[in-house]
Order: C-alpha cells, then sequence, then structure tokens
C-alpha cells in the first residue's frame, strides 16, 4: 500500500450512537429544516413494535415537526417498484423530510426514494439501465431533504452509506446506486431497537458487515483511513457477533456491532473496487433470492479459500486482527487458518455452510457464471469462471458442473 497514492476520505453522516438516542429524532428532523417527515419500514418492525415506538416520539411532542405519514410496505431487497410507490405516497403526503426505519432494504429503498425525489423520477428502474450509476461530486449535489436513518440490524451499515443496492425487476438484477449525498444526514444507532432481531438474521447480518469490512482490508484501493475503519470493525465484530446471537438483550454487544457495521460500510464505500464476494452474493442473492448477509456468510470463506493469490499479499494482517493466535509465517498456510477461522465462527452462530434450503436445479445453475460476470459488482475484478464454479458447486453441493 503506497501511502503517497490518491485517495479521499470522507464520512458524512452524523452518527448518533447509545441507548435510548432514537428519542432525538424529532429534535434531528427539526434541526434540519423538516416540518412534515413521513416514515417509510417494513411490516415486521410494525408487528414487532418498533413502528408504534418511533411514531410515540412525535405524539409526545406538540407542535413541528409532525409525522405526517407511515409507509410499512417494503420488502427484502429494495425493489423499484417499490421505490416508485414510496415516492408517491411522499407526495401524497406532502411531505417535506424522510426517516428510514428498518434493515439495509429499508435503508436503501429511502435512498432511492430521495434520489427519484431530487432527479424528478416516474420510475427509478428506468435510470437504472447500466448496472452502476455512478454521481460524483461536484456534478452530484447536495439533496435538500431531511433525511435521518435508523438502523434495527448490525449488518449493511447502510444508514451511512453513499450506495443503495435496488432491484431493478425489470433487468432482473441488482444495480449499485452511488451519490455522496443519498445517504442520511443523521443516522441513529440506538441498540434498543435491535435486542428483538432473531438470532439467525442477528448472525448473518454481522457476517454482512465482516464480509465489508474483508473487502474493503483487501482491496486494491484500500489505505490507512480505510483501514483503520476495517480492522477495528473486524475486531469489534469477532468480539460481539457470538454474544449477540446467544445474547440477543444484551445492549453492549447490540451498540458494539451497530458501531462496527457503519464502520466497515464506511471503510468498503471508500475502498470500493474489487469486491468478489459482494459480486457472487449479488448474482446468486437475485436468482435464488437468498437475503444478501446469508449469501455472503456462506460464500466469503469459500471465495476466500479459492482465490488465493488475491488475498495471500495482505492475509497475514487480516490474521491478526481477527485475533488468531500465532498466525502462520507462510501466507499460504495462514490463509487456510483465517479461513478455518471463519468457517468456526459462521458455526458457532449456527449460520449454514451451503445454500441447501433454497432450491435449484442444475440447468439454473448453468447460468450462474454470467450471472456474475454480468452483475454490477464485478466490473473492477473478473472472477474467472473456473473459480465461480468450484464455488457454486461446493455451496450448493451439487456434482461438478462445466465452467
Amino acid at each position: 500500500m503506497s501511502t503517497t497514492s490518491f485517495f479521499q476520505f470522507s464520512v458524512r453522516t452524523v452518527v448518533n450512537s447509545g441507548a435510548g438516542s432514537r428519542t432525538l429524532l424529532p429534535e434531528m428532523i427539526k434541526g434540519l429544516g423538516g416540518k412534515r417527515a413521513v416514515l417509510f419500514t417494513d411490516k415486521g418492525l410494525t408487528q414487532a413494535g418498533i413502528t408504534a415506538q418511533i411514531k410515540e416520539l412525535f405524539e409526545i411532542m406538540p407542535g413541528k415537526p409532525e409525522l405526517v405519514g407511515v409507509f410499512e410496505d417494503i420488502e427484502q431487497d429494495a425493489k423499484g417498484e417499490i421505490i416508485n410507490r414510496g415516492a408517491r405516497f411522499f407526495k401524497e403526503c406532502n411531505g417535506d423530510s424522510l426517516i428510514a426505519l428498518g434493515g439495509g432494504s429499508v435503508l436503501d429503498t429511502v435512498k432511492g426514494i430521495k434520489w427519484m425525489l431530487h432527479k424528478g423520477l416516474d420510475d427509478i428502474r428506468d435510470s437504472l439501465l447500466t448496472g452502476n450509476v455512478m454521481e460524483w461530486w461536484p456534478e452530484a449535489q447536495y439533496i435538500f431533504i431531511p433525511h435521518v436513518a435508523i438502523a434495527t440490524t448490525a449488518g449493511t451499515g447502510a444508514e451511512v452509506s453513499p450506495v443503495a443496492v435496488i432491484l431493478n425487476e425489470k433487468l432482473g438484477i441488482k444495480t449499485n446506486l452511488l451519490h455522496p449525498f443519498i445517504n442520511a444526514d443523521m443516522a441513529i444507532l440506538d441498540p434498543d431497537l435491535t435486542v428483538g432481531l432473531p438470532p439467525k438474521i442477528t448472525a448473518f447480518t454481522g457476517f454482512d458487515a465482516l464480509t465489508h469490512a474483508v473487502e474493503a482490508y483487501f482491496s486494491q484501493k484500500a489505505n490507512p483511513m480505510t483501514d483503520a475503519y476495517a480492522i477495528q470493525s473486524i475486531r469489534m465484530i469477532v468480539d460481539n457477533l457470538e454474544t449477540a446471537v446467544r445474547k440477543g438483550d444484551d445492549l453492549s454487544a447490540r451498540a458494539n456491532m451497530l458501531m462496527a457495521s457503519s464502520m466497515a460500510i464506511s471503510a468498503f464505500c471508500l475502498a470500493m473496487n474489487a469486491v468478489p464476494v459482494h459480486n457472487m452474493a449479488h448474482a446468486l442473492g437475485a436468482k435464488f433470492h437468498i437475503p444478501h448477509g446469508l449469501a455472503n456468510a456462506v460464500l466469503l470463506p469459500n471465495v476466500m479459500e479459492s482465490l488465493p493469490m488475491y488475498y495471500l499479499p495482505r492475509i497475514t494482517g487480516f490474521a491478526q486482527a481477527l485475533g488468531i493466535a500465532n498466525p502462520s509465517e507462510q501466507p499460504e498456510k495462514c490463509l487456510e487458518e483465517v479461513v478455518q477461522y471463519l468457517r468456526d465462527l459462521r458455526k458457532a452462530v449456527n449460520l449454514p455452510d451451503t445454500f441447501g434450503e433454497f432450491e435449484c436445479n442444475e440447468e439454473t445453475l448453468q447460468h450462474l457464471v454470467p450471472a456474475v460476470h454480468n452483475d454490477p459488482s464485478g466490473v473492477f475484478y473478473k472472477i474467472p469462471a473456473t473459480i465461480i464454479t468450484k464455488v457454486i458447486n461446493e455451496v450448493f453441493e451439487v456434482p461438478a458442473i462445466k465452467a
């Protein structure tokens, strides 16, 4: 890594972390200039009573800002059609500010809505036809719509990232929208809102955060500042994930996972380059509707094991961040130790090592190599077809298929 090479580092979202920090929400909206807020969430959080906790904050605070609407139809994956409906709902409510309450799908959906409103679009999918839509400053300007994101999972870090992964149903692919101002102005990391998260979701969202840190650390664009975020988030995840899964009401573990998630995605976005694990996770997730965090959890050790030359140059530092005692001085052996550590951690949090629960057939599997190659996340690094086939055979437990 050369510290003389140019890089840019910016973390725009103001992070508010701590138990009870959600109570600051109305004041945040007011401070950002919002008067008529619209809340976006999903039915699961409403059924869990989380939506009611947020609505109550506005009911006990007289005057402005008001909560003028609640949209709770967001589903897994930020779907283009639902983003379109959400933008229409916002206009019907005459809203002026956005509140996103949920995991990655909700948070990315609201980023899509914000971008749509900014651009004056009717159908976001018509503007996401190339896979990657990247808008950078100064062409990309600040979006004057007050926006607060409240994370209810510790995984995607979407509350702070300037990227939205949006499913374009018309194309059947997950597209990446990058804009330095679509992320929230303020993020709330309140561990109280995550204590009811089921153990399995806690586990695979935690592996999602870990994968963000891994991809950032091994990126060709890694720099000392992204390393600082990536390494610290790795340490926090391996120290807290098992506790968060096994003792869901442990506020300390929950808070640490939320912070690690935000740090990991910050490193990931600012070192964006080759992301082989995400490349495969996006392609397989779109084909089989596998939750993104679970896809990353299953794929991570297999991809690392199958692409040794990509990971060997920095494997020792990564092993140290994981806390592996006396890692081998031989890079190849060290990689083996890292892969085994990740498999052991995955087993410890009761996650599967294959996609056995998802239906697939040999005909579908034959089309996965081009799906991985055509996925927008693979634009910077094309995984060899033989490696894709090897990993697919392993994670779907099928007889060898031809590349």
